[in-house]
């Protein structure tokens, strides 16, 4: 399948593709805030991911437990659910729920603690996607480091979600190699931390953002 170049814009064609943002964890190393709402560099992550990826997707939905109304008041279009199962099941978890609300048959994964996203990133997945017709999931590699989270997915991956769920396998790396994964590579090498993890992984991310 080629993706081609749609004439009068500078926009790749390809499926229609929603994006979700995965905010239904814990962040029990950072004390339970929630990150979506915290800011890494100059912007809070819910403004940054939706501005930098709004224009090239169909819809954007938040995965989360809670503070949908704060969301919803800061961007009024944003749509929200939440996992179909109780219990802070995972990553895994909030990309089965979302088949369930989503219309779009693509949806690009994006976690809340990202720091950096790609240019192109969405069109990359989608050639990557392309090259193995079995591939139902493509992945983000940053300078050699898997993102599982943030990943394209389609909607026949279901079956092999709800699968791993129910053995109580809730390895993205595990079910992405049932789900015959691709990777769309990128450097960035005055990246240090690609997601935030901890208060000490912020407070370094800062000084060295600073620093550069």
């Amino acid at each position: 399948m080629k993706l081609k170049m749609q004439k009068g814009i500078n926009k790749s064609v390809y499926p229609d593709t929603d994006l979700v943002i995965l905010a239904g964890g814990q962040a029990r190393r950072m004390n339970g805030i929630n990150k979506l709402l915290q800011k890494f560099d100059d912007q809070i992550q819910l403004i940054k991911i939706h501005q930098q990826l709004k224009s090239h997707v169909a819809q954007v939905w938040i995965n989360s437990h809670r503070d949908d109304s704060i969301y919803q008041k800061m961007i009024p279009s944003i749509h929200c659910y939440q996992d179909d199962e109780s219990g802070f099941l995972g990553p895994l978890m909030g990309m089965k729920s979302a088949w369930s609300h989503v219309q779009a048959d693509h949806v690009l994964f994006v976690p809340c603690d990202v720091t950096y996203i790609p240019p192109k990133v969405i069109l990359k997945l989608h050639q990557a996607l392309a090259k193995n017709s079995l591939a139902e999931v493509a992945y983000v590699e940053i300078n050699g480091e898997a993102l599982y989270p943030f990943c394209l997915v389609k909607r026949s991956s279901l079956a092999t979600l709800m699968i791993h769920l129910e053995q109580k396998q809730r390895s993205l790396k595990h079910c992405f190699s049932d789900l015959h994964a691709q990777v769309a590579r990128f450097k960035n090498h005055a990246l240090f931390f690609h997601s935030i993890n901890s208060m000490d992984e912020l407070q370094q991310h800062q000084q060295l953002k600073f620093l550069h």
